[in-house]
């Protein structure tokens, strides 16, 4: 029976320990680059665009005020999906945040809720959806 010895069982445990990191890079960019490519699919190809979190006040506030207007977002909840916390990471690459909402209104990203309400308040987000809209307090 052959043996081996503690050099050559270091070298091999190192060996197969960079497979296995390498194996779980690359998984981790195909996951990125697959989020990636949804988030920027989503935002061309819907009018208004939230990417939220179902239990986020932010996120409700955001969403209210396409409500009052009588216009229907397309809504990405992130804590229901397997891939959300992927898709936050692609979101933050490409705005520059992490954080929820994330508004884009015709492929232009508008920002978060804030800002969507100084959007509605302003009369700018009318503006940018086309439509003439009376204000109310939200």
């Amino acid at each position: 029976m052959a043996t081996i010895s503690k050099s050559s069982t270091s070298v091999l445990v190192l060996v197969v320990l960079m497979a296995v990191l390498l194996s779980i890079n690359v998984a981790a960019d195909e996951s990125s680059l697959a989020a990636s490519k949804f988030v920027k699919k989503t935002i061309s190809s819907h009018s208004i665009v939230i990417f939220s979190k179902s239990y986020c006040p932010y996120c409700r506030k955001a969403k209210s005020v396409f409500k009052e207007l009588n216009q229907k977002p397309y809504v990405v909840e992130l804590d229901e999906r397997e891939d959300g916390y992927e898709i936050q990471g692609s979101l933050g690459q490409l705005v520059g945040r992490r954080t929820v909402p994330q508004v884009f209104i015709n492929g232009k990203h508008i920002g978060g809720s804030d800002d969507t309400v100084d959007a509605y308040e302003s009369g700018e987000l009318a503006k940018l959806l086309g439509i003439s809209a009376a204000k109310t307090d939200l």
